[in-house]
């Protein structure tokens, strides 16, 4: 009986090892399993973002002093030049010389001679100061100069508006830079355009800030020139993001006389990005960004 015991006994004993070592191979083939997928979506989103961050895109490591602090970088990363929503990534085959001003950021084409796109941070305390154009003259900037405008028919337009940088003397001089300006006809710059930048000086009151994305639209094949190959734009875009309200809307206005009510000129971001190539809302998450880019509703903005 004490036999037949202690048998029972190490068979109970050979069961329950049995038990742990398939428990135990389970378990080392579930984690496996659960680390493969993982490795898997890591790799993907590597790859995803290596895609995301390939050659068109932009670097905003060249808008800052590399030698700069942390307490430096803050600064950098708070000011006027930094919206946001983001800086634009411009499409591939785009070339582009990055500026950071005192109050915006411009994506300069030394091919076209004017900028692809200027970006800034309006606030509701900067749209007014004591800092007014004045006597201040056009400025030289990366060979572009006032004579390529003289006598061409065209006005040297504004992207960033001198009226957006009253509260600042040198954001006041930096807003005559040639890289910020375009040959604009005198009647857009004049009527519905400077309508639009009093317009946005009034959202950035009522909603707090602003960022305001503005820039030319070259469609066609081949482009009139003035001066020394400075590009006559078709047209023009401005997307402009309300912070608070976390809504965005677009305008694009043809190189030539109008006066017209603003909501002629509504578009989504979305559209203005299949026109231009340009990315926008790039700070924004993917999906949100995507939703907010598709609407363009101006009723929402009064």
């Amino acid at each position: 009986m004490a036999r037949r015991r202690r048998n029972s006994t190490i068979n109970a004993l050979t069961i329950v090892l049995a038990a742990i070592l398939v428990g135990s191979w389970s378990y080392c083939r579930g984690n496996k399993s659960d680390n493969e997928s993982h490795g898997n979506a890591i790799e993907q989103t590597a790859q995803r973002e290596t895609e995301e961050t390939g050659d068109g895109t932009f670097d905003t490591d060249t808008l800052t002093n590399e030698n700069a602090g942390n307490d430096d970088a803050e600064v950098a990363s708070a000011s006027p030049a930094n919206p946001v929503c983001g800086l634009p990534e411009t499409g591939n085959g785009v070339r582009e010389i990055l500026l950071r001003r005192y109050a915006y950021t411009c994506s300069f084409n030394p091919d076209t001679k004017i900028p692809n796109w200027v970006a800034w941070e309006l606030t509701a305390e900067h749209t007014n100061g004591p800092y007014k154009r004045g006597g201040i003259q056009f400025q030289e900037d990366e060979g572009v100069t006032t004579q390529d405008y003289v006598r061409s028919g065209y006005d040297r337009g504004h992207m960033c508006p001198s009226g957006d940088n009253k509260w600042n003397e040198t954001a006041q001089e930096q807003s005559f830079l040639m890289t910020n300006i375009c040959p604009q006809n005198h009647n857009l710059n004049a009527g519905d355009w400077n309508e639009m930048e009093m317009q946005c000086r009034r959202w950035a009151e009522r909603f707090g800030s602003i960022d305001i994305i503005a820039g030319p639209i070259l469609f066609r094949s081949k482009h009139k020139r003035i001066g020394r190959g400075v590009t006559v734009p078709e047209a023009f875009f401005k997307v402009v993001y309300c912070p608070s309200k976390q809504m965005a809307i677009g305008f694009i206005y043809r190189n030539e006389e109008g006066n017209r009510p603003k909501g002629d000129y509504v578009n989504s971001v979305a559209q203005i990005e299949r026109i231009t190539g340009f990315r926008f809302l790039t700070a924004l998450p993917e999906a949100k960004a995507k939703k907010i880019k598709e609407e363009a509703n101006l009723d929402d903005w009064y």
